[in-house]
């Protein structure tokens, strides 16, 4: 008997036990992983990756875990060659389905890269450049074509170019007909060509933000090879150098406003009927080394310049060795002069010197009054170039904060300014193939010419006021 009750005292302590531990134990929830960094994985494709014979509507992709909406897959999705009618693209949970809208062609083989847009439907983790190739006939075209694409006007790079191969000749086929073949530049600007047949193509670089594989004219970056490339095993990797309209040189900022009297800037609601315009002055200071400029918001209808006085110091000492010069375009007026440093100097504008075409005048006659640099704020600059070919007709050209200050040509090997506006500059040399001075786009129709080129200089220079600025440069 006191076995059973020594039994029934210790289950009751243990039940006593468990329910209090139970009760005022902490609950934590389960703690998570590392984050998820791995993009999606095929785990099956029908029909399968490399099929030959094809002849299916429809491929369905699994991935290992839930895929992102195909949103941007009109975007992303090159197909070469590239089909009459795009197939459609749609995703649901962990599948993708690409569906052919016409026939594809026999005995040929085809590539799909899906780019960027397949990714895991939580972190966003990308499949980068995911491909499917089939062939619609019992072999597979398995030569490539391999290159690179530099701006010919800078020597740098542009990766959002693609590359495209026309099977006709014609200079129309690149404004009328979509390319056989679209591929895309990699981070270092190559490209690559694969499972091309043995044929000959006609290459071409091109701008294409609106995905119509077409070139529209001279405001396109564009590029092309002068010869038609024939596709074999020794084929040769083809560089190509894009082009667009020039880039104009720029000096200093301009600093728009509306002249009044004393060179202030109106603030009133006249100044709405007031000319407008902005200058080249920085801190209402003159480079010694430039012209003055004025640049309007309109093109100018009316221009007298002998409405127009310059003067010097406060004595107001007409200047007589000056020139005023309108552009192509008529909102600009450049004025040359020897400019003298530190001086002070007054421009006097009679209110009916200029009209532009929206009928606006100075309201009365007014002033505009600077000053000039002085010497000291200007540095030596002394550059000797090794390994530069002269024969070709080298241009230095100088930047400052990616705009083109200066372009001087090179007679010899060795650059002497002695004066030099300060800065740290960008350099590139220009072959000047016609001797003019500045870079020249390529002209395509008819004439094949490629464009000048301008190759970067590795090294930058640091140009410091009243100092002797010298540099040895190796190309």
């Amino acid at each position: 008997m006191k076995k059973v009750f020594l039994f029934l005292f210790i289950v009751a302590v243990c039940i006593k036990i468990s329910v209090f531990t139970t009760g005022c134990a902490n609950i934590i929830p389960p703690q998570g992983g590392d984050r998820d960094s791995l993009p999606p994985a095929l785990q099956k494709v029908t029909p399968g990756d490399s099929s030959r014979n094809f002849n299916e509507s429809k491929i369905e992709f699994e991935f290992d875990e839930f895929i992102g909406d195909m949103i941007s897959a009109q975007q992303e999705l090159l197909i070469s060659p590239i089909p009459k009618m795009m197939p459609t693209v749609t995703s649901k949970l962990r599948n993708l389905t690409v569906k052919w809208k016409d026939s594809l062609e026999a005995n040929t083989t085809y590539t799909i890269n899906f780019g960027n847009t397949i990714k895991d439907i939580n972190e966003s983790n990308v499949l980068k450049d995911f491909t499917y190739t089939f062939t619609t006939g019992s072999y597979f075209d398995s030569l490539e074509l391999r290159g690179n694409v530099i701006l010919a006007e800078t020597g740098k790079l542009d990766t959002t170019l693609i590359v495209m191969l026309h099977s006709s000749g014609d200079d129309s086929a690149v404004v009328n007909q979509k390319p056989r073949y679209v591929t895309r530049l990699d981070s270092k600007g190559n490209f690559h060509f694969k499972n091309l047949p043995a044929k000959t193509y006609y290459l071409y670089a091109l701008k294409d933000d609106n995905r119509a594989y077409r070139y529209f004219g001279n405001k396109q970056v564009f590029g092309f090879a002068t010869v038609p490339v024939i596709i074999s095993d020794t084929t040769a990797p083809v560089t190509l150098y894009a082009y667009g309209p020039a880039q104009a040189a720029t000096g200093a900022t301009t600093l728009p406003g509306v002249l009044n009297a004393g060179g202030r800037r109106g603030t009133t609601a006249s100044a709405d009927r007031r000319l407008r315009f902005s200058t080249n002055l920085a801190n209402n200071q003159q480079d010694l080394l430039g012209d003055f400029v004025m640049s309007f918001e309109q093109p100018l209808k009316k221009y007298d310049s002998t409405k127009v006085g310059l003067f010097t110091d406060s004595t107001y000492t007409p200047v007589k060795e000056y020139s005023f010069q309108k552009d192509s375009t008529g909102k600009q007026l450049k004025l040359a002069h020897t400019w003298k440093e530190s001086t002070i100097y007054h421009f006097v504008f009679d209110k009916e010197f200029a009209e532009d075409s929206a009928g606006k005048k100075l309201l009365k006659t007014d002033t505009l009054s600077f000053a000039t640099k002085k010497l000291s704020d200007y540095g030596q600059l002394k550059i000797k170039f090794r390994n530069i070919d002269l024969a070709k007709n080298p241009v230095l050209i100088f930047l400052l904060s990616g705009n083109v200050t200066r372009s001087i040509p090179m007679n010899s090997t060795e650059l002497v300014q002695l004066l030099f506006f300060p800065g740290d500059y960008e350099l590139r040399i220009l072959y000047d193939d016609n001797k003019n001075g500045k870079w020249d786009p390529g002209e395509f129709f008819g004439k094949k010419k490629q464009p000048e080129l301008v190759k970067p200089v590795e090294r930058k220079i640091i140009v410091k006021p009243n100092w002797e600025n010298e540099f040895e440069i190796a190309l």
